[in-house]
């Protein structure tokens, strides 16, 4: 039987509570740098990673570096544009259900590539020529379409970015019967956020 309810992991509000900290000694430059480096007890120990964390694939939102956090701490998933595919459900299942972790967080960020790739798809009608970046834009597209035909200025690529994190959130309470299932049940919970490239730091939302 999957491990679906760990009693020493921390719950959703102190997990949570542990990334905003975090992203605080990041702001203020105090980060715990030796949580980064090799800990050969912490590399090969079990799993028990306090929270889960979607992010984009972008090279300027590393995530445990955001967050300051070391070996072990964060399960981390990242792709362009934050989307929800099914690989990507199994991973946080896989998450979810084998270390008990309580917190998923899906986390966009300010000037996301594949969320101005997916605007200038709606607006001109036609998305990239490779098939592989289609496939990322065609799960943001119908999410952000409303939006997109405002134009492209700054708050309506914010508002684009917000409404992904927002579908991806959603995805993963009701397009997994396992996270459904530990979400009604109180055991995990599902939040979303945005990482501002500009001051670095982490907003959530809808929790």
């Amino acid at each position: 039987m999957p491990n679906t309810w760990d009693p020493f992991s921390l719950d959703p509000d102190a997990a949570l509570h542990r990334l905003k900290i975090g992203n605080q000694r990041f702001l203020d430059g105090t980060s715990n740098a030796s949580g980064r480096s090799f800990d050969s007890a912490k590399a090969t120990a079990a799993q028990r990673p306090f929270a889960i964390v979607l992010g984009c694939s972008d090279s300027r939102t590393p995530v445990e570096i955001v967050f300051d956090q070391g070996f072990g701490d964060l399960f981390v998933v990242r792709v362009a544009g934050n989307i929800v595919a099914p690989s990507i459900v199994g991973s946080i299942e896989f998450a979810a259900s084998q270390f008990g972790t309580r917190l998923v967080v899906v986390m966009g960020h300010t000037s996301c590539g594949a969320i101005t790739a997916s605007v200038n798809a709606i607006a001109t009608g036609t998305g990239p020529e490779s098939k592989n970046l289609r496939a990322i834009t065609d799960r943001i597209s119908p999410h952000i379409e409303a939006i997109a035909r405002r134009g492209s200025g700054p708050e309506t690529m914010r508002d684009a970015m917000r409404a992904n994190v927002r579908a991806s959130v959603d995805h993963l309470r009701h397009g997994s019967q396992i996270l459904e299932e530990l979400v009604i049940k109180g055991r995990v919970a599902v939040v979303g956020s945005e990482y501002d490239l500009e001051t670095g730091r982490v907003s959530f939302f809808d929790h």
